[in-house]
């Protein structure tokens, strides 16, 4: 069904006022657009704003909620569980990305940004100072934004040290539903510098992974570190997930891996066949100088050579590590140290995968489709290393009593793995389905790349089986215990919760937000 037309409505004037014609959205496909994610949308809001203050948005927050109609904010646009997905027709999406100031403060090693600045921004900035925080982004950097990571909880580079992007926040400011500003940690206190976090309550808490229900953030101080110079990187391949799940634990532990990241079989093949031969030769020298004696490194040398010609020929599953030192000797001992813990589960292969990463870091969005052209969409749960098999195993279960009608509809799947610090486990299974393309992968993905994969008919059949299978999943998380990042509208946040802690954030919601306008349905409050 079309978007109902919204020429007339009474708020749209008033939103043109309040930031200028060009900065209000009504097209159709733009109001779409704007509430349409990687996965799917389900209302089209009457109107996309896109303030360029602080001052705007909080201006544009209070008009909308004084009128009964709803607030839902919008990062980069890089989630695929709802998140800012509209529910209701009598809403507003607030695009953020016209918000991108950085204030840089190397003195107090803090950096004070508006919530739309990316990731990649970010770090390019902080990176000509010779800074970084610590948690600096995920893979979607190149579009996804601060704000958006401290409403949805991400993880990638850096969590393997540093945890979710939450972690590295010291303060922030805060639009509330009636179009005040709420500032949290040593920001609230008397002649308030936005330098420590916990001051009493940690209030910045309440605001990181809402997805916009408690409020919108307008401005977000992180604390810094020195970019470090130096990072090494190794690879290893397993006979089985439980190898890999075993070294990534055992690496985990360690305290030294600052990224990494496993692939199944099927995730991994998008990568191999890109080894040279310089890469593979400085793997094998680095390995070697890790050796305790040389006839040590060239036995480890040739296990490598096999290892790798038989990974290539087998594609088994493979994880990747990256170590950062302050020099050499330091990048060196960190990397043998992971070596050690992960060599009784696997063997060491050439690491073309990581050095590829770290290299590009911030990816293009092309995996937002699959490699044929198909539609995308993956979920995660992060688990306690006790129950990562347990999951696997039910996850191998499901599989198998779909396997004839996941073959009958071309649905396929992957998964990809990553530990965070030294006691999560993030496991995240995606699928592939042949299917149409809709509006946001035509407007994300450059013509170029779109024009060499095929189209695909509209598989609604698929469509529905990969939902069934979604639900079945997150029953499975929940089984074992698993939590989630980018909540949104998709994860049972509320089901079986605790009642007592269920009592509270209810009453929050309502203290902050009592027409609850603030992006309804996400959290399930």
């Amino acid at each position: 069904m079309a978007p109902k037309d919204v020429t007339n409505h009474p708020m749209i004037a008033r939103l043109v006022q309040a930031v200028g014609a060009d900065q209000v959205l009504t097209s159709a496909d733009d109001r779409v657009f704007y509430s349409h994610d990687v996965y799917r949308q389900i209302a089209t809001p009457i109107a996309v704003v896109r303030p360029g203050s602080v001052d705007e948005l909080a201006r544009v927050v209070g008009m909308a909620t004084a009128e009964g109609i709803a607030i839902v904010p919008r990062g980069g646009g890089a989630s695929y569980s709802d998140g800012y997905c509209a529910t209701v027709e009598d809403s507003i999406s607030i695009d953020t990305t016209r918000l991108n100031k950085i204030d840089l403060n190397a003195r107090d090693m803090t950096v004070t940004v508006e919530c739309g600045v990316t990731w990649a921004e970010l770090y390019e900035t902080l990176g000509k100072q010779g800074l970084r925080t610590p948690f600096w982004g995920p893979f979607s950097g190149l579009k996804a934004t601060v704000g958006g990571s401290m409403s949805q909880g991400s993880v990638s580079l850096g969590s393997g040290l540093h945890g979710p992007s939450a972690d590295s926040v010291l303060a922030m400011e805060i639009v509330l539903a009636d179009g005040s500003i709420l500032k949290t940690g040593s920001l609230a206190a008397a002649n308030g510098q936005p330098h420590f976090r916990h001051y009493g309550p940690d209030l910045s808490a309440l605001f990181t992974g809402d997805t916009g229900a408690m409020g919108v953030k307008a401005r977000i101080t992180l604390r810094l570190m020195k970019k470090l110079p130096v990072a090494m990187s190794a690879s290893f391949g397993f006979a089985n997930f439980e190898g890999m799940a075993g070294g990534m634990e055992s690496a985990a532990k360690e305290g030294a891996v600052s990224d990494n990241f496993g692939l199944n079989p099927r995730l991994q093949k998008a990568w191999l066949g890109r080894t040279n031969m310089k890469q593979s030769m400085d793997a094998a020298i680095a390995v070697y100088k890790t050796a305790r004696n040389p006839v040590d490194g060239l036995f480890k040398l040739i296990r490598m050579a096999v290892a790798g010609k038989r990974f290539l020929d087998r594609s088994e599953y493979s994880a990747h590590f990256i170590v950062e030192g302050v020099d050499h000797a330091h990048a060196r001992s960190l990397l043998a140290a992971v070596r050690k813990a992960v060599e009784p589960f696997g063997v060491e292969v050439p690491n073309t995968i990581p050095t590829v990463v770290r290299s590009m870091p911030f990816m293009p969005l092309y995996p937002i489709m699959g490699p044929a052209g198909e539609r995308w969409v993956p979920l995660h749960g992060i688990l306690a290393f006790s129950q990562v098999k347990s999951f696997h195993d039910k996850l191998q279960a499901m599989h198998t009593r779909y396997a004839a009608e996941m073959e009958k509809l071309k649905v396929t799947t992957a998964a990809m793995f990553t530990t965070i610090g030294t006691t999560g486990f993030l496991y995240e299974p995606v699928f592939y389905w042949q299917d149409t393309r809709h509006l946001y992968h035509e407007r994300y993905l450059p013509e170029e790349f779109l024009a060499m994969l095929p189209k695909y008919p509209e598989n609604p059949e698929a469509r529905k089986l990969v939902e069934e299978m979604r639900t079945g999943i997150r029953e499975i998380f929940a089984s074992c215990g698993a939590v989630h990042l980018q909540v949104g509208k998709s994860y049972p946040y509320m089901k079986g919760r605790d009642p007592r802690n269920a009592q509270m954030l209810t009453a929050i919601k309502a203290l902050l937000d009592p027409k609850r306008l603030m992006n309804p349905g996400s959290l399930g409050l």
